[in-house]
């Protein structure tokens, strides 16, 4: 990350703070997954839908966020965003059945929904630099708390599977008197958001196309996410050392590398064939034995840190609808493909009768993907071209103001 990007305000640094912790609640549970069945004796398709009924009402959710924020403010949003998540997390480690952890979890999801959309807003808006920086650095946030989260689901989940929810809460409770203190209240937007406006935001070509490429490389993202530690089968421990080792190479391809590709190649070239090499990936993850399992998992995190990257760039660039309301849309369609792939991973396993399946369908996922942007390279290329004269006024102005 270039050194001016590190020169922020207070309250940007406090907003990606906060968002580490918010991206470690998405991992947080990997390690503890079979301890958690174990402990509410549940199978392995009821403790998925813990990442089900999360990403399910975030994606429902990211239509309310835009409406939300254009009324009562950044600020606000955030804080209301971090009260559900405090509540919820601390909720979810008192639950005494599956069905309560999974209600929570929805909870959860609404909280984390009002925080992390508003988030990338508030941080692009208040970096004192260009928006490409400021994204690098919520990028940043994402990857470190996607490595951590797994770490802090093991060394608290070793003890107690319902440790690390009391952990996040308690994190979460932190970032929470932190925008208090150094996160002001920002100007409302002139116009109000509507509930419908990024479903109307879809409409543009570009976006959509992003939206639905992005949906089918989140079902590949989840499916790694939720149904391979059911598969390596490793203490809370191990496989917490597996995933944080995911995350750090998602964080660094997606902040040092993927820039560094996308200049030399082109976005559309470097997402497509990453998502293809991803594709390649699952298959032998699905197929190999349990060192290449745990080999093929870690690689993962490479592909997926470069796509990240990439697909936020392309949603926040590609259409001339702000900012806020181009990602809420693009983030209710992407979102639903994290609800289904925990619920589907596990259930195509018990209706094949093999663990191979659910990885074929991942693989699946990728190249369709992939295909998307080859198809529609030309509208996407069109498009970001169009939008980035009216950003890059936009960033100017921002900057201005900070």
């Amino acid at each position: 990350m270039p050194s001016t990007s590190l020169r922020q305000p207070k309250a940007v640094w406090a907003t990606a703070g906060a968002s580490v912790v918010a991206f470690m609640g998405i991992g947080l549970v990997d390690p503890i997954l079979p301890s958690i069945a174990s402990g509410l004796n549940a199978t392995a398709g009821q403790v998925s839908l813990l990442f089900t009924s999360y990403f399910l009402i975030t994606a429902v959710a990211m239509l309310v966020t835009g409406f939300v924020s254009s009324r009562i403010g950044g600020r606000k949003t955030l804080l209301l965003g971090l009260a559900f998540v405090v509540v919820f997390a601390g909720l979810a480690g008192t639950s005494g059945s599956v069905g309560e952890l999974v209600g929570f979890r929805a909870g959860w999801g609404l909280g984390n929904a009002l925080f992390v959309s508003t988030a990338l807003a508030v941080i692009v808006g208040a970096a004192a630099c260009g928006s490409a920086a400021a994204i690098l650095l919520y990028e940043s946030a994402l990857g470190l708390g996607m490595a951590c989260g797994p770490l802090l689901g093991a060394l608290l989940g070793d003890a107690s599977w319902r440790y690390p929810f009391f952990g996040t809460a308690f994190l979460m409770a932190v970032g929470f008197l932190c925008i208090s203190v150094f996160l002001k209240e920002q100007p409302t937007p002139a116009r109000k958001t509507s509930l419908l406006d990024p479903l109307k935001a879809l409409g543009h070509g570009g976006l959509a196309s992003t939206a639905v490429s992005a949906f089918f490389y989140n079902y590949t993202f989840f499916t790694v996410l939720a149904f391979t530690p059911f598969v390596l089968d490793m203490s809370p421990y191990r496989s917490g050392a597996v995933f944080f080792a995911w995350g750090v190479l998602l964080a660094v391809f997606s902040v040092v590398v993927a820039p560094r590709m996308q200049e030399r190649f082109g976005s559309l070239k470097v997402l497509g064939g990453s998502l293809v090499l991803l594709a390649v990936d699952v298959l032998v993850l699905g197929y190999g034995d349990h060192t290449t399992a745990v080999v093929c998992t870690i690689l993962s995190g490479a592909f997926i840190g470069v796509n990240n990257t990439v697909y936020t760039e392309l949603a926040l660039g590609v259409s001339d609808a702000p900012r806020p309301v181009a990602s809420a849309g693009y983030n209710f369609v992407r979102w639903f493909a994290a609800a289904a792939a925990p619920f589907f991973a596990p259930r195509i396993e018990e209706w094949t009768g093999s663990t191979h399946i659910p990885f074929v369908v991942a693989a699946v996922t990728a190249v369709a993907g992939a295909l998307v942007v080859v198809v529609r390279r030309k509208a996407l290329t069109r498009d970001a071209q169009e939008s980035e004269t009216r950003h890059a006024t936009e960033d100017s102005v921002a900057v201005f103001a900070n």
